[in-house]
């Protein structure tokens, strides 16, 4: 069966759920099962339901204009047939765009608080873009063409990704993961969702696996911190299966030209505009008036501060809501090269002027919303802080042309994402993208960014906790690690730096158990929609754009009534090639158990493009075969230890 409710084959569908869950059951084809199976994408995934029928009168609302925000505002048009002028969006900021940020200049500086890393199978974030007109080039081309254009011709990957001793390169060429931490990876993919509430990675995990160079690449690409959630790890592990033998050198990843504000938010932004989207700033909803009725829960008016005004927006019968749950970027505090930022949310109560409290009310009306606090009630474990630097020519410009894959000025792949120094005290890390970061940067000029994970430790060189330290301590910081510091005046006096501390900025990753984050639309509700980072799905990820995008569509074909299934995510985690290599990639390049045996078994046939090639002459390969059988038998009491081991185990067994 597949991700929809019981069908008649002769009377079609009794009813239909909008959100795949690959997981859910065996999927196979029967006449009664019309649909593909539930993470199937590609082109027969972009059909539009059809006939529409538009209710008359209706309005849409959208609390928040993230990207998650303003892709509601999209899909309602071009799949659910709605005018732009018939939605708003509403926000408390001055500016669109939510945590995809991007702004300052050459002269003040530059801020981005964050970036993204992206791959091939963000399906809901390209089926998005393939239709958003690009930024730069001709008209008829669209965001999706442009971005192929620029990564298809400029290969993203990383020359130095790890460095320690003060600007030296530390050898990032395998994982560096034992036997014992291999096993510990794999336990973790079979273990079941349900096994892992409020698990932390580090209950989980032998001591020995944060030293080893796969945690240093996956903590610092994907912002994860030891005593965040153990489940959140596994979903990880199955989106990026696909990606972990580019886990290294970053091979596997794909970055836009700009940063993230003007690739993407600006495109798009522009085409709702033209489409008549109205965007309302300076407006702060905080809660949700709401008529219950036999279980069914209504949204009957917004409450809301605009220009610090109270105000009710009534709505209409068939008008619905769309709204953001929570905020990675919310509370952010900045700072510059001679001021520290100063934190002004609570070390667990954000406090009534914040964008948790529409969360927060929706909670106290029901459990259905989920619980907040789990996610907001730890600043000190959800917190870390970024630096963004404009640099004109210094001695940090030249260091950085020495660990980079291009130089910097020619417009190519710069350092190929974050370089991480494994001996930081604060974990520190660094990215130079391609250059210009901003369409308007003067030539001369490059943006670097930098964060941290670990905000309660003093720095290596400057004694004190990043949170407390200037822009002008931590870029001595930076300096210290990359073996500039003696030449640190010369780089601040070329260097504007602009910092950001974000009290929530991994929130999302707290330990979490099943309830604790609404569903897209909560049980009972008959037009509201949650959305962005704080929302159950299916498997999907968060911190990324594209379960942003997976949320608004989910809430969007769900209120609409529409009848199209958002996907899954990408089926590659089960493909056996995914599979064969990412074994490889644990095994620090070399040959997994059984590997050479499977060779011996296909490699004259049909199928031997799937296994990755062999390092050794093919002479040697009868005498490794059998040295490999006689080890994989003598261990095959654990194998089957391994695959029979019941859920009640303790859960590092």
């Amino acid at each position: 069966m597949n991700d929809t409710a019981p069908r008649d084959p002769k009377t079609g569908p009794t009813s239909f759920k909008v959100e795949a869950d690959a997981t859910a059951a065996y999927w196979h084809k029967g006449a009664g099962d019309t649909l593909p199976p539930p993470d199937m994408t590609g082109p027969y995934m972009r059909n539009r339901p059809f006939p529409v029928q538009p209710v008359a009168g209706r309005k849409a609302w959208i609390v928040g204009s993230g990207i998650a925000g303003l892709a509601a505002a999209f899909y309602m048009i071009r799949d659910g047939g709605m005018k732009g002028e018939d939605i708003t969006i509403l926000d408390a900021l001055d500016i669109e765009g939510g945590s995809l940020d991007g702004a300052g200049d050459a002269d003040e500086g530059y801020i981005i608080r964050g970036g993204r890393e992206m791959n091939w199978n963000y399906d809901n974030f390209w089926d998005l873009f393939q239709d958003v007109p690009a930024l730069e080039l001709p008209a008829g081309y669209s965001v999706l063409d442009e971005y192929r254009l620029i990564n298809d011709n400029d290969p993203n990957f990383s020359k130095s990704r790890l460095m320690h001793k003060q600007g030296q390169i530390r050898d990032f060429s395998t994982l560096g993961l034992r036997k014992s931490h291999q096993w510990e990876l794999i336990r973790l993919l079979l273990k079941r969702k349900e096994d892992l509430d409020d698990v932390t990675i580090e209950e989980y995990f032998s001591k020995s696996f944060f030293e080893t160079n796969f945690w240093y690449l996956w903590r610092s690409m994907f912002a994860f911190e030891n005593w965040q959630s153990l489940l959140e790890m596994k979903l990880y592990m199955h989106r990026f299966l696909d990606a972990i033998d580019g886990l290294t050198d970053m091979s596997a990843l794909v970055f836009p030209k700009y940063n993230q504000f003007d690739s993407f938010v600006v495109p798009l932004m522009r085409l709702l505009r033209d489409k008549g989207v109205r965007v309302q700033f300076n407006t702060r909803v905080h809660d949700l008036d709401m008529a219950t009725d036999a279980g069914a829960r209504t949204v009957t008016a917004m409450r809301a501060s605009v220009d610090g005004k109270e105000t009710v927006v009534a709505l209409g019968p068939d008008d619905v809501v769309f709204a953001l749950t929570g905020s990675m970027t919310e509370g952010t505090a900045y700072g510059d090269l001679d001021t520290a930022p100063v934190l002004r949310r609570g070390r667990h109560e954000p406090g009534e002027e914040s964008d948790w409290t529409l969360w927060r009310n929706l909670a106290r009306k029901s459990p259905i919303f989920g619980k907040p606090k789990k996610f907001y009630g730890n600043v000190d474990g959800s917190m870390w802080e970024s630096v963004t630097l404009t640099c004109r020519p210094s001695p940090l410009v030249e260091k950085l042309k020495a660990l980079s894959v291009n130089d910097p000025y020619s417009g190519r792949t710069v350092t190929g994402g974050v370089i991480t120094f494994t001996d930081s005290n604060w974990v520190l890390s660094f990215t130079c993208n391609r250059q210009p970061h901003f369409p308007t940067q003067p030539g001369d000029v490059l943006v670097i960014w930098a964060y941290a994970l670990l905000m309660d430790r003093e720095g290596n060189h400057v004694k004190k906790p990043m949170p407390a330290c200037t822009g002008r301590e931590i870029l001595a910081e930076l300096c210290y690690h990359l073996g500039i510091v003696g030449q640190l005046d010369a780089v601040a006096a070329n260097t504007k730096v602009r910092l950001a501390l974000m009290p929530y900025i991994t929130a999302q990753f707290m330990p979490r158990a099943a309830g604790d984050r609404p569903h897209v639309v909560p049980e009972g509700c008959t037009n509201l929609g949650l959305l962005g980072q704080f929302v159950e799905t299916s498997n999907d990820i968060i911190f990324t754009m594209e379960s942003s995008i997976r949320t608004a569509r989910v809430a969007v074909y769900s209120l609409l009534g529409l009848r199209k299934q958002v996907a899954d995510i990408s089926p590659t985690q089960y493909d056996i090639r995914t599979l064969l290599k990412a074994a490889r990639a644990l095994n620090n390049g070399e040959p997994f158990p059984g590997e050479r045996l499977l060779h011996r078994l296909l490699d004259n046939t049909y199928f031997a493009h799937v296994l990755p090639p062999l390092p050794e002459a093919a002479a040697a390969r009868r005498e490794h075969a059998e040295s490999d059988l006689a080890q994989f038998l003598g261990r095959g009491s654990e194998t089957f230890g391994l695959c029979n081991a019941r859920s009640g185990n303790s859960i590092g067994s």
